[in-house]
């Protein structure tokens, strides 16, 4: 067969087979499940649900913030953040808003739900103790740090009865989806490539972003638990049963490799070499090879900085009936491909399907839409914390396996072999993470 671009759907979801070899979790019902509106149904519209954003740093402010203010499901009555600067910088433009210096002073039955975006370090014990006092909570990414803390997240969702939700924006993006939707299409799944390689885009070198001991790690904690999360739809119930990887710290230490869509520095040479003591020393780039109990491999790359020209994500599915890729720049960097690219090949024959355009940004707030159904969803329980604990298993495994990784006082579950098996699915004080 002659290999063309021809903009057509590959047939039915579904038709070859599973999606893995094992019990699958089906991509287009947990991906439904995103899409209802909280008014769908009849009867009165809710009112808009009781937001406390707790962290005032650049996810908080650039992401979260603007977005519950334009959607009609929330309203935001308090804010959280131990830096009075970021509380006065808030007080000006919301006026309205409550400004409390730590999450422990929100009062249950005042707040609907608490959005977390603080340092990755406080991440799972900020959460937790909101869960704890019954403060339902959605948690940026990285959910935690290790399999211990997701324990803990799992702890305090049963204490407390309230339900933890996680970020997962890049499910969300319009064109994921639709691999989502044709991976069905290309039988049992054998292998998976994903990676996300920027050009330039290690995020505030010297702040607490290349600081291990406050972000838990580099670009894999940061892109490549984007791209985790991502790869958990095609794999079912199935869990790593391998892991080895390797890491590199070539570019981490350059100005001239920093984000500059996040923080330039102000008055300071774009090609200045960053001289802080103790900054950089995580890794900026991750490679890894993760292998399922079930044989399925999946080989990831997460590098905050390269050699390439452009940022570019790749989402690769090879089934035993047809290939699926994804070509696209996840993220808020402006050095990115001028549009998504999804193909599908079989038997030599590729055509490229359609897929939709989105602003950038367009799935964070698709992902704030569906938060009302989930939270009233009793379904959703546990259902983060599952996902986390996978993650960061696939995380510590990988990290321990390379000799690249400096020692750390923070514990690592050795004696674990396996996190606990993924159930098959129906249907402190915060701190600006600047």
């Amino acid at each position: 067969m002659s290999i063309g671009t021809r903009d057509r759907s590959p047939g039915p979801v579904g038709a070859d087979g599973p999606l893995t070899g094992g019990p699958p979790r089906p991509v287009a019902a947990v991906e439904a499940t995103t899409d209802q509106n909280p008014a769908d149904g009849g009867g009165t519209v809710p009112p808009p649900l009781r937001v406390a954003v707790v962290g005032l740093g650049w996810a908080g402010r650039s992401i979260w913030l603007p977005r519950l203010r334009a959607s009609p499901w929330f309203t935001v009555t308090a804010a959280v953040d131990r830096d009075e600067g970021a509380r006065a910088g808030l007080a000006a433009a919301d006026p309205d808003v409550r400004l409390l210096a730590s999450p422990a002073d929100l009062p249950p039955g005042k707040v609907d739900l608490a959005v977390v975006a603080v340092p990755n370090h406080l991440h799972a014990p900020v959460a937790a103790d909101l869960l704890t006092a019954g403060i339902p909570v959605f948690l940026e990414k990285p959910v935690c740090l290790s399999v211990a803390e997701a324990d803990r997240l799992a702890s305090a969702e049963r204490a407390g009865g309230a339900v933890l939700l996680a970020g997962s924006a890049a499910r969300h993006r319009a064109d994921v989806r639709r691999l989502y939707d044709v991976v069905g299409s290309c039988g049992t799944v054998r292998h998976i490539d994903v990676s996300w390689v920027r050009a330039r885009g290690v995020p505030d070198a010297g702040g607490w972003f290349t600081s291990r001991q406050l972000a838990g790690g580099g670009a894999l904690v940061d892109l490549g638990w984007h791209l985790l999360d991502t790869v958990t739809p095609l794999l079912g119930t199935d869990r790593f049963a391998r892991v080895l990887g390797a890491t590199s710290a070539d570019f981490v230490r350059e100005r001239s490799r920093g984000a500059a869509w996040r923080h330039a520095a102000a008055g300071a040479s774009p090609a200045a070499p960053v001289t802080t003591a103790g900054a950089g020393d995580v890794e900026d780039t991750a490679r890894g090879l993760l292998v399922t109990d079930r044989g399925v491999s999946v080989w990831l790359r997460a590098s905050w900085a390269s050699h390439q020209s452009r940022d570019v994500t790749l989402i690769r599915v090879e089934g035993s009936a047809a290939t699926v890729e994804l070509r696209c720049t996840f993220g808020f960097s402006p050095n990115r491909l001028g549009g998504s690219t999804l193909t599908y090949t079989r038997q030599g024959d590729t055509v490229r399907l359609h897929v939709p355009d989105e602003p950038v940004g367009a799935e964070y707030a698709r992902q704030l839409d569906a938060l009302p159904g989930l939270l009233a969803d009793p379904a959703s329980r546990g259902r983060a914390v599952e996902d986390a604990r996978q993650a960061a298993y696939a995380v510590e495994r990988l990290y321990r396996s390379t000799d690249h990784r400096p020692p750390t006082d923070r514990q690592h579950p050795t004696d674990r072999q396996h996190p606990p098996a993924r159930p098959a699915r129906p249907g402190a004080v915060a701190t600006s993470d600047a």
